[in-house]
């Protein structure tokens, strides 16, 4: 037998709590390891995850803990059980010692178990609020700003929903920054103008590229954001933290302009790179444009001078264990902890939080007259507050004054924002709200290049997504940039590379064997799915195969691995693997003694091209409706747990399908935006066709949507071709109604076939 007493004098310092290890030999014989903690009172333990299973007995005190973001209370006599990776931490609300026994063991199954677990860390249970990083509205999208964090954002939000989380996709326009008065000086605008201008531009191509936004903010442009922000700054100056100081700042030497952000350039302090006022895009490092190596004004070829300046300063140095312990919570990346480490290494960053300028938002303190709040500290509160105007709008009780413990935030973001969001966000979140502990999660792209060089506006080198985008190249445009965008290190877009994958992999791959396998089971099973029959090993072995490729995808898109690259190469794996396995049946596909075995191995066909409709609906939701609808099963909504069959006797229609439009064919070609495309004359008559089939209300909006998405099926879709024969005299292919096209496009192709006379007659008569 062996006992432990706990010794007060025994501990030694570990993760923010006194940790005493078992006498010796005990572990050994309690089989598992084990120690004392003590946590003194209003000391709270590092929040922390392992692959152990893990038990807590607690012997006196009181506590709260929390695990995954809930709270629990605790006191002598609980004990807790944690799973592997559970995170996990307690806090001593008492005026004693918090004591309890740690024991501890590895469990090879539970872990695994737990790992995939996808609603390991709360995504199930609570809010997941998904930001893309706020576009400056000072020009529009081109394909390196969609590749990055909205398309992330975007597929991350499908899935997670398709999980069941409760998750939304939060973003808006970063009104008040610096290069929105650069944009506006340039073309001869108010910097008001200039933001609501590209602001709906940018959303604008954010729809254009299927990415689903539930909350955008215009800072500018909401009426109630100004007092909002002023009194999150008021919150800051309250504290004592944030605070008037003097230090020197840059002036330009014809005008006197004060200089920062776009207004300044030089070599940076740390790594001797070219660098803009504020941030370094190469070492990653913020600085405070005075300690720019020959620093430039972007007005004049005059070197700029200095002067002391008083603004409202932010001191990150004293938040460096803050910056440390959020890193422990969500999912960061090594960089960012390498560059936070880097960091701390100095001895004082006094970040200026409030700068000279017309163009913001003014404190409502009066100590910096013409000062205007820093466009960063700024994003920070925008942040809270979209999630404030998300839950008004649905009747949620989210408060961007008052952040809840239950809120799981996960970011995405450009290399360029690694600074900001991780390290200067959160410690000033410390500031305003000291018991919130934001849990949040990172997911950082590098940059996009177009042809291994820099996307460049100013050079014209760029390919701008208003100029590529439409209902029939959405899919191979947002696949592509899944199998090629920048995560962990830069890529490059190349148009010829783009044309040539949808054609040789998408059209010439994909398509060419869903179309084959359509006329397969129109002509050996007369067009329906066939019950699976007899089975072979090799059957067997290809749906083992299928169920690997719907593990990985799963962890792929899922909170912890999180990969488009990955993803999008392992939904091209699915099809490279039915294709070989396609091959190997094919010699004996038509042997009457082996009829069983063939229809097993169409069924297994039919289960691949299901499977690549659902676990491909995140990232190209327009290919997984088509593809569901040809298949004869509802648009997918729920991530599939296992591979199913297409139900024996369901009607398959994958023949001559269309999913993606060969590059350089008139409809692949850019469309211009919907705003400078003529209505054509037949779509108020055709729109209120398709409502009254489909039993939709007479203010349904119906026309930059097809039918699919609209819910039509099959049987329904013959219908409407009965009618449009019935009473134009319109002769449209099934694969058209139930294709890409939306209604007003639909409404276009009809228009083509039918007399001028016929046209002008339907034009804007109800059907």
């Amino acid at each position: 037998m062996k006992i432990s007493t706990y010794r007060p004098d025994a501990p030694h310092a570990a993760d923010g709590v006194a940790v005493a290890a078992v006498e010796a030999g005990s572990a050994t014989r309690l089989g598992v390891g084990a120690t004392w903690v003590g946590v003194a009172p209003g000391a709270r333990s590092e929040a922390h995850q392992h692959d152990e299973t893990e038990t807590w007995v607690f012997v006196s005190g009181t506590g709260e803990l929390t695990v995954d973001a809930e709270r629990h209370p605790v006191s002598a006599s609980t004990v807790v059980q944690f799973e592997p990776f559970e995170t996990h931490s307690v806090e001593n609300t008492g005026d004693t010692d918090l004591l309890f026994v740690s024991l501890y063991w590895r469990d090879g199954d539970r872990a695994m178990n737990a790992a995939h677990d996808t609603g390991h860390r709360g995504f199930g249970t609570r809010p997941v609020f998904v930001f893309s990083s706020a576009p400056t509205p000072n020009g529009d999208l081109h394909l390196g700003h969609l590749s990055g964090p909205f398309f992330g954002a975007d597929v991350f939000v499908r899935h997670q929903r398709m999980l069941g989380a409760d998750a939304w996709h939060i973003t808006g326009s970063d009104d008040y920054q610096n290069y929105v008065v650069a944009a506006a000086r340039r073309e001869g605008r108010t910097p008001a103008q200039t933001a609501a201008h590209y602001s709906a531009e940018i959303l604008a191509t954010l729809k254009l590229m299927d990415i689903d936004v539930h909350q955008y903010t215009a800072t500018s442009r909401d009426d109630a954001y100004p007092a909002a922000l002023r009194a999150f700054f008021s919150r800051l100056t309250a504290s004592g933290t944030v605070a008037p100081r003097e230090s020197a700042a840059l002036f330009a030497a014809d005008t006197g302009e004060y200089l920062y952000e776009s207004g300044v350039s030089g070599r940076c302090p740390t790594c001797d790179g070219d660098s803009g006022g504020n941030i370094c895009e190469t070492c990653l490092e913020p600085n405070v444009c005075t300690d720019l190596i020959e620093p430039r004004s972007a007005a004049c070829d005059a070197p700029p001078h200095e002067r002391a300046l008083v603004r409202y300063t932010f001191p990150l140095h004293e938040f460096g264990k803050v910056v440390t312990d959020h890193h422990r919570l969500g999912r960061v990346p090594a960089a960012v902890k390498e560059l936070a480490e880097r960091l701390s290494r100095r001895e004082q960053l006094h970040i200026p939080v409030t700068h000279v300028a017309e163009w913001g938002i003014t404190p409502a303190e009066t100590d910096v007259p013409g000062q205007v709040i820093w466009s960063w500290l700024d994003y920070a509160f925008s942040i809270l507050y979209g999630i404030g105007e998300l839950g008004r709008g649905l009747g949620r009780d989210w408060d961007a004054d008052a952040p809840s413990p239950d809120w799981k935030i996960v970011h995405f973001l450009g290399s360029d924002g690694s600074f900001f969001h991780p390290m200067f966000i959160p410690a000033l979140y410390r500031v305003a709200h000291p018991r919130w502990q934001p849990d949040i999660d990172y997911n950082i792209n590098e940059f996009y290049l177009l042809e291994d060089s820099k996307f460049s506006t100013s050079r014209g080198h760029a390919i701008w997504g208003k100029d590529v985008l439409n209902p029939r190249t959405v899919d191979s445009i947002r696949f592509y940039l899944a199998l090629t965008r920048p995560e962990g290190r830069r890529t490059s877009f190349s148009p010829d590379a783009y044309e040539s994958f949808v054609r040789d992999t998408l059209v010439g791959t994909w398509q060419t064997w869903l179309n084959d396998l359509g006329e397969r089971v129109a002509e050996r099973y007369a067009g329906v799915a066939p019950d699976a029959g007899v089975w072979r090993p090799e059957h067997a072995a290809f749906l083992a195969r299928l169920e690997a490729r719907r593990s990985a995808l799963t962890g792929a898109l899922g909170q912890d691995g999180f990969s488009l690259n990955r993803a999008a190469e392992l939904l091209d794996g699915i099809v490279t693997d039915v294709t070989a396995f396609v091959r190997l049946q094919a010699p004996a596909a038509d042997v009457a003694d082996f009829k069983d075995e063939a229809r097993t191995a169409i069924a297994l066909e039919l289960a691949a091209a299901r499977l690549l409709a659902t676990c491909g609906a995140p990232v190209m939701p327009r290919f997984a409706d088509r593809l569901s609808a040809a298949l004869g099963i509802p648009a997918p909504t729920r991530w599939p747990a296992r591979i199913d069959l297409v139900p024996a006797g369901t009607v398959v229609d994958l023949a001559g399908r269309e999913f993606f439009a060969v590059p350089g064919t008139a409809d692949a070609r850019p469309s211009a935006p919907a705003a400078d495309r003529p209505e054509p004359p037949l779509l108020p008559w055709f729109s209120a066709l398709v409502r009254d089939l489909l039993r939709l209300p007479a203010d349904e909006p119906v026309h930059d949507r097809s039918l699919i998405q609209l819910g039509m099926a099959s049987l329904q879709a013959i219908a409407l071709q009965y009618r449009l024969t019935e009473q134009v005299d319109a002769d449209v292919p099934i694969e058209e109604l139930l294709g890409a096209r939306t209604v007003t496009e639909l409404s276009a192709l009809i228009a083509e076939g039918l007399d001028p006379d016929e046209v002008a007659a339907r034009a804007g008569v109800p059907a």
